[in-house]
C-alpha cells in the first residue's frame, strides 16, 4: 500500500514524497523496516520526541499533528489535524476496513459492560454466529482466548484484532468500548451496527474531571464516533443517562430499544431469584420468553435484559436467546465463587466504584436470605492509587452500610501511599457505624476476612476481579484475589482440590 493510500479520509493539512507502507505503529519501539510511524501526543509522552527514532528504526513515512516538527529528508510525510484520528483512518485503511464487513456491537457504561458483553457473545453464538469478543477482561478471537491490556486497545490493535476475525470467518464482534477509549478516539472511524448502554454512575473523574464530560465521552457512542450512529441503540430506562440518550439515539435516527426492571421494551416479570440462578419471564416485543440463568441479583438480571435486547437486535430469536443466556455460566471476576468445600461463601467480584459495591453487597445479602440462613456480609475493599480521591469516602460508605463487617485494605496503590488511600475510604466507611478493621497488605487481609467468615456467611472480595497484578509504587506485582483466597482456605484446612473436582464431574 502506498503512503497516499493509506492517508486516503486522513485530515492532511501537508503533504511531501510517497512510500510504498509495509505496516504502520504509534510506538518507534516497535518500528519496522517499511513501516508509517504515527506520531501521538499522550497523557504522559509525546510521540514527536521518537520520529527520529522511528526513522532510525526503519520508516519510510511519518505522520503527525505537531506544526513544529519539519518534514526530515528521505522520508514521506504528512501533517495532520489531529493525529488520533489520523491514527484510526490510516488502520482502518491498513486492514481494508474489517468492521464494515462484520456485525459490530458496543457495549458501553460504568458498571455490567464485561458481564453484557460475555452474554451477548453466548447468545449470538447459540444462534449459530461465529463471534469475537473484546474486552476487560479477555479478548476472543477465533476461539483464541488472548489477554487483554486494555478494556478497548487503540484502533491499530483493534482494527488488527476485528481482521484476524474476519480471517477466520467470524461474522459478529462484541466490542466493550471504554469511556477513555470513546475521548481517545480508539473507536474513530468504526461503524457500530448496536450500542448497548447499561448505566452511568461516579468513576474515571480523575480523568474526565467532571460527570457531563464522562456522559460526553459516552454519548459519542451513540452520536457516531468518526462514522454513522449505531443502527440501533440498547439503552437502560431505569437510568437517567438512559433516558437522555433515547432522545439523542433518536435524534440521530437510530432505532432506540429499551430495557428497564419492569418497563421498556425488554423487562422482566415473574422473577425468581435463588441460590443456584435467576428465573424469569422476558418479555420482548414479539413475545415472552421464559429465561433462567446461573447468574444471580437484580445487577445481573439488568445485563441479562441489556445482552437479550442487544442480540434481539442482531436477529437472535426467543430459543437461541434463553440458551445463550442459559449457557453463560460465570464470567471471569464477576461474583465469582472461591469453593473449597468450606460452610461459608467466598466471592471475587470487580466492584470497584460506590455504586458497584452498593449492587455487589445488595447481591450477597440476597444470596444469604435465599439460603435462609442469618449469615454476615462480610467485605473486603480498597480504593484505587492516582485516581479520583472523592469517591473513596463514597465507597468506604457503600461498603460499610451494604455489610456487616468490612476489611479495609489495598487496591492497585500505584504511586501513592496506601495509607493515605485508606484514610480517604475511613471518613466515609466510619459514618456507617459498622465494625472493620484495616489491614494495608492485601493478602493478610484476604486471611483476616476469610477467617472472620462463619457458617452462613458471604465474603466479598472486592475490586480487582480477574486482574492478576497489584500496581505498587515499585511496579507491578503478581496477585491473583481467586488464588489468594484458594491458599488461605487450603491453610484453614479445606480441600480445594476435592472442590474443584467435584465441580468439573458435574
Amino acid at each position: 500500500m502506498t503512503f497516499q493510500q493509506l492517508l486516503d479520509g486522513a485530515e492532511v493539512l501537508s503533504q511531501s514524497g510517497d512510500a510504498t507502507v509495509a505496516g504502520l505503529d504509534y510506538d518507534s519501539r516497535r518500528i519496522k523496516a517499511g513501516d508509517a510511524f504515527v506520531a501521538i501526543r499522550g497523557e504522559i509522552s509525546d510521540g514527536n520526541q521518537y520520529i527520529d527514532a522511528a526513522i532510525a528504526r526503519g520508516a519510510v513515512a511519518v505522520v503527525t499533528d505537531s506544526c513544529s516538527e519539519k518534514a526530515r529528508a528521505g522520508v514521506a510525510w504528512a501533517q495532520v489535524r489531529h493525529a488520533r484520528r489520523a491514527l484510526a483512518c490510516l488502520t482502518v485503511n491498513l486492514y481494508k476496513r474489517p468492521a464494515e464487513k462484520l456485525a459490530v456491537s458496543g457495549v458501553t457504561g460504568t458498571n455490567g459492560k464485561s458481564t453484557t458483553a460475555f452474554l451477548l457473545e453466548s447468545i449470538l453464538h447459540s444462534a449459530g454466529k461465529r463471534t469475537s469478543l473484546v474486552g476487560t477482561i479477555e479478548y476472543h478471537v477465533a476461539g483464541r482466548i488472548l489477554p487483554a491490556p486494555h478494556t478497548t486497545p487503540e484502533s491499530l490493535e483493534l482494527n488488527r484484532l476485528l481482521s484476524e476475525a474476519l480471517r477466520h470467518g467470524v461474522t459478529e464482534a462484541v466490542v466493550e468500548v471504554s469511556s477513555h477509549a470513546l475521548a481517545q478516539l480508539r473507536v474513530f472511524a468504526i461503524r457500530f451496527d448496536v450500542a448497548v448502554f447499561t448505566n452511568l454512575t461516579r468513576d474515571h473523574l480523575d480523568y474526565h474531571k467532571s460527570m457531563e464530560e464522562y456522559f460526553a465521552a459516552k454519548e459519542t457512542l451513540f452520536l457516531g464516533c468518526g462514522a454513522a450512529p449505531p443502527r440501533v441503540a440498547v439503552l437502560n430506562e431505569d437510568d437517567e443517562s438512559g433516558q437522555k440518550l433515547v432522545k439523542v439515539s433518536q435524534s440521530r435516527g437510530s432505532q432506540v430499544l429499551t430495557y428497564g426492571w419492569s418497563r421498556g421494551d425488554f423487562r422482566a416479570e415473574k422473577i425468581g431469584i435463588t441460590l443456584g440462578g435467576t428465573g424469569f419471564d422476558l418479555v420482548t416485543p414479539e413475545e415472552t420468553i421464559p429465561v433462567w440463568s446461573p447468574l444471580i441479583g437484580k445487577v445481573n438480571l439488568y445485563n441479562i435484559l441489556a445482552a437479550a435486547a442487544a442480540a434481539y437486535a442482531r436477529g437472535s430469536k426467543g430459543k437461541a436467546i434463553a440458551q445463550g443466556i442459559a449457557n453463560l455460566n460465570r464470567v471471569p471476576g464477576r461474583f465469582e465463587r472461591v469453593d473449597c468445600g468450606q460452610p461459608f461463601t467466598v466471592v471475587v467480584d470487580y466492584a470497584h466504584t460506590d455504586d458497584a459495591l452498593c449492587n455487589l453487597t445488595a447481591v450477597a445479602r440476597e444470596f444469604v436470605s435465599q439460603a435462609g440462613l442469618a449469615g454476615r456480609v462480610i467485605t473486603l475493599f480498597g480504593c484505587g492509587g492516582d485516581r479520583d480521591r472523592a469517591k473513596r469516602p463514597l465507597m468506604g460508605q457503600a461498603a460499610g452500610n451494604g455489610s456487616d463487617f468490612v476489611v479495609l485494605t489495598s487496591d492497585n496503590p500505584r504511586g501513592e501511599d496506601p495509607r493515605t488511600i485508606i484514610n480517604d475510604s475511613l471518613a466515609g466507611l466510619e459514618r456507617t457505624g459498622t465494625e472493620y478493621t484495616v489491614e494495608p497488605d492485601r493478602k493478610a487481609a484476604i486471611a483476616i476476612a476469610v477467617g472472620e467468615a462463619k457458617a452462613g456467611d458471604i465474603v466479598l472480595i472486592a475490586g480487582k476481579g480477574h486482574e492478576k497484578i497489584q500496581i505498587c509504587r515499585a511496579g507491578p506485582v503478581p496477585f491473583d484475589d481467586v488464588q489468594v483466597a484458594r491458599e488461605v482456605l487450603a491453610r484453614a484446612g479445606y480441600d480445594c482440590a476435592t472442590a474443584a473436582s467435584g465441580r468439573h464431574r458435574s
